[in-house]
């Protein structure tokens, strides 16, 4: 029986993709850069902010100093733009609902900078009773590492048997893996399925709703 279930939030909870992909094109572009597909950045995403853009600039323009100043422009874009296009995936809201209903406790583990998933989580699910909400944050590694799930633990203490982790990509079974967490990787995000199988995940799911069997599983 699961008691904890931590998430993932770009590409689990919440269809991210297009506000990310903008803000990203519109930081390429004040930087003179050529600009990406939105579809592209379905395989950018997913390490967190500075890795996103060492993605999208030209390889010779991967720099410490040109990727951050690029970061810059981004973050001044994305802060005002994360909610124009981002949307939760069908099936989640009641899903948080249903497990807090059964006294299930819920988090977020994301690699998305703390100020974003803040301000995404406070905006579209602003009635969930999270137990903890963590981004990326000064002096913590991002996932795969597992700083961000013990971090979580540490202040939501549950027996790692109890927990179980969902994501939507390699890097999150991976932390899940080096966690020592039971890990769900659900299809309807940004990554294959044969990533997540490739990855090791202990389930994959197709809807929301596939999620809740598993929680009385032993």
């Amino acid at each position: 029986m699961k008691s904890l279930v931590i998430f993932d939030l770009d590409g689990t909870l919440l269809n991210t993709i297009a506000d990310l992909g903008e803000a990203t094109n519109h930081a390429l572009a004040q930087m003179g850069y050529p600009e990406h597909p939105l579809s592209a950045y379905n395989m950018m995403v997913g390490n967190g902010i500075r890795r996103l853009i060492e993605r999208a600039l030209p390889e010779d323009a991967r720099t410490d100093e040109l990727v951050e100043a690029t970061r810059e422009h981004f973050l001044l874009y994305y802060n005002k733009h994360l909610c124009d296009h981002t949307v939760p995936y069908p099936g989640i809201t009641d899903l948080l609902h249903d497990l807090t209903d059964r006294k299930v406790a819920v988090a977020v583990a994301s690699n998305k900078f703390q100020d974003g998933v803040t301000a995404l989580i406070s905006h579209f699910f602003p009635e969930v009773p999270w137990v903890a909400v963590m981004g990326n944050r000064e002096g913590i590694p991002v996932k795969p590492d597992p700083s961000i799930v013990f971090n979580i633990l540490a202040e939501y203490p549950t027996p790692k048997s109890d927990v179980l982790y969902v994501g939507d990509s390699g890097v999150d079974m991976e932390t899940a893996r080096r966690a020592c967490l039971d890990s769900c990787g659900v299809t309807w995000g940004f990554r294959s399925r044969q990533e997540l199988e490739t990855a090791g995940a202990n389930y994959i799911v197709d809807t929301p709703d596939d999620i809740l069997p598993l929680i009385s599983r032993r």
